[in-house]
C-alpha cells in the first residue's frame, strides 16, 4: 500500500490531506529478501518545500524510497512540503503514521529531525544533506562531497567556455548549496593555473562567501533573472544551484540559440529536466536515491546504525552524468584531463579547499 500526506495551509492553519489507495507495493525481491516478510514494514519521506516534482534532489531522494519499495516489498508514505512552517508537522504525521524509517530531505528539515528524533527513540531517521555536529543515536547523516564533483563541472565549464566568463548562483547561502559553488569555483580557478588562462567565475566569490542567490529554491522566474544577469555580463556557461528555480536559468540559456550552455545539478538534467538536454553540458550528481534506498534497506534488514554516509568521487556517490548531446563537442584531450583531474582528486594530489565539505565518518 502507499500512501501520501501532504501539506496544506489553509487559513492560517496547517491542515493535512490523507488519500490512500489498495495498491500493493510492486512484486519481487532483491537480495533473497521476501516481500511477504516486510509487507509491514513502512518506509516513509517528507520533502522540503521544493516538493517531489522539482527534477533535483526531493525527486532524487524520492526515487531511492521507490526503489526500496519495488525491491523490498515495503510500503511507502510520504509527506511533500509546500512551506517550510510543514516540516515539523509532516514529521509528527509520518511518526503517527507508523513509520519504521523517516527520511527528512534537506538542509531545512535538519531541526524537525532533531526533535522528532529525540521524542521517538525506537524510530530510525536518515536525513539528506544534513550531518549534526554531535551524531543523535537514532539518525543516519545522507551527504555528498559535491565540492569534488563540481571542481571537475568547473574545469569543464572552464575548458568550453568561448568568452572567457563563467557563471553561477545559488538558492539560498547554505553549506549544501555553496559547497557546489566552491567546488565550481576551484575547478576553475585549476584550470586557470593549468593552462594559463584567465577565465571569470561570476556570482560567486568561495573567498567573501558571498555571491548572488535567489533566495529561495522554487521562484523560476527569478533563476531565469539571475540566469540572464549572468548572461548579460557575458557568461557563456552558468551553473545554477537553487532546485526547481535553477530551471529558469536553463530557460534563459536556451532563449540564447545556442551561444549559452549550462551544467545542472543533483541529478542527471538530461533525465529529469530532457527538455533543457540541448544546453547541458554535464550535470553534477549526487547518488541520493541509491543513499536513501541503502539506509532503508539497512533499516528492513535491522543493521542500521548512525554513521554518516559520505558521498564521494571515488565512491561514485556524486560525479559528472555523461555529456550526452555534448559528447561529441567536447574536446577528447578536455574529457582526459577531466579523467585524470577526478583521480587526481581520489588520491589527494588535487586538493578541495572548500570548508563546506563534509567529514567523512
Amino acid at each position: 500500500m502507499k500512501k501520501y500526506i501532504r501539506g496544506l495551509a489553509l487559513a492560517g492553519a496547517l491542515t493535512l490531506a490523507v488519500a490512500a489507495c489498495g495498491e500493493k507495493p510492486n512484486e519481487g525481491a532483491s537480495g533473497g529478501t521476501t516481500n511477504e516478510a516486510n509487507k509491514d514494514f513502512k518506509g516513509c519521506m517528507v520533502s522540503d518545500s521544493g516538493g517531489f516534482d522539482d527534477k533535483s534532489f526531493n525527486q532524487t531522494s524520492y526515487k531511492g524510497l521507490q526503489d526500496a519499495v519495488t525491491e523490498l516489498g515495503i510500503q511507502e508514505v510520504k509527506a511533500e512540503s509546500k512551506s517550510d512552517n510543514d516540516y515539523p508537522t509532516n514529521m509528527t504525521a509520518m511518526v503517527q503514521a507508523g513509520c519504521n524509517i523517516i527520511v527528512p530531505v534537506g538542509f531545512k528539515l535538519a531541526d524537525a529531525t532533531a526533535a522528532a528524533a529525540a521524542a521517538n527513540p525506537s524510530i530510525k531517521f536518515a536525513i539528506v544533506d544534513f550531518a549534526y555536529e554531535k551524531p543523535i543515536a537514532n539518525v543516519k547523516p545522507l551527504v555528498f562531497n559535491t565540492a569534488q564533483s563540481s571542481f571537475l563541472a568547473g574545469y569543464l565549464a572552464a575548458g568550453m567556455s568561448q568568452t572567457g566568463k563563467v557563471g553561477t548562483f545559488g538558492g539560498l547561502n547554505i553549506p549544501t548549496v555553496t559547497i557546489f559553488m566552491d567546488g565550481f569555483a576551484e575547478g576553475v580557478a585549476h584550470y586557470n593555473k593549468t593552462k594559463s588562462k584567465n577565465v571569470q567565475v561570476l556570482g560567486w566569490n568561495p573567498a567573501t562567501q558571498k555571491g548572488l542567490f535567489t533566495a529561495d529554491f522554487e521562484d523560476k522566474a527569478k533563476g531565469q533573472q539571475n540566469g540572464q544577469n549572468l548572461i548579460t555580463q557575458g557568461a557563456d556557461i552558468v551553473f545554477p544551484v537553487a532546485g526547481p528555480a535553477g530551471l529558469g536559468a536553463l530557460q534563459a540559456a536556451k532563449a540564447s540559440g545556442g551561444k549559452v550552455n549550462a551544467i545542472w545539478v543533483d541529478t542527471d538534467g538530461c533525465e529529469s529536466a530532457a527538455e533543457y538536454c540541448s544546453v547541458l553540458l554535464t550535470s553534477v550528481y549526487k547518488g541520493m536515491d541509491v543513499a536513501v534506498k541503502d539506509a532503508i534497506k539497512s533499516a528492513v534488514e535491522n543493521n542500521f546504525t548512525n554513521a554518516a554516509y559520505v558521498g564521494t568521487l571515488e565512491n561514485s556517490g556524486t560525479g559528472l552524468s555523461p555529456y550526452h548531446e555534448f559528447d561529441s563537442k567536447i574536446p577528447a584531450e578536455l574529457k582526459s584531463e577531466i579523467d585524470q583531474l577526478k583521480q587526481d582528486i581520489i588520491d589527494g594530489k588535487v586538493p578541495v579547499a572548500s570548508k563546506a565539505q563534509p567529514k567523512s565518518s
